[in-house]
């Protein structure tokens, strides 16, 4: 159950309220005149609950994980598309002059 603060304390206290969102995945339901009118909380803690990633996507991050893809470097990922896309520029010219 989320934490219900007021408007004005939620105004008055927001970078400590991102703070526990986001260190404690605390969720904060913010009221106005004894309304419920939105909630704060962390963006993991969205993702986790309200917009899980597809199970197709959770299989390719691990399968990136178990091969350490996961720990390249921006400067080795675009040196592999390039790659990629070197041979495969080479492919379609063999199978042009082919034909």
């Amino acid at each position: 159950m989320p934490n219900v603060i007021s408007a004005l304390t939620a105004r008055t206290q927001f970078g400590q309220i991102m703070k526990r969102a986001t260190e404690n995945d605390e969720r904060f339901m913010v009221d106005r005149r004894g309304q419920p009118q939105v909630i704060i909380m962390s963006v993991n803690d969205y993702i986790k609950t309200i917009a899980p990633p597809p199970k197709v996507l959770q299989e390719i991050w691990a399968d990136s994980k178990r091969k350490g893809a996961n720990k390249l470097t921006m400067r080795q990922i675009n040196a592999e598309i390039a790659a990629y896309r070197r041979e495969k520029r080479k492919n379609r010219a063999i199978a042009r002059s082919a034909k």
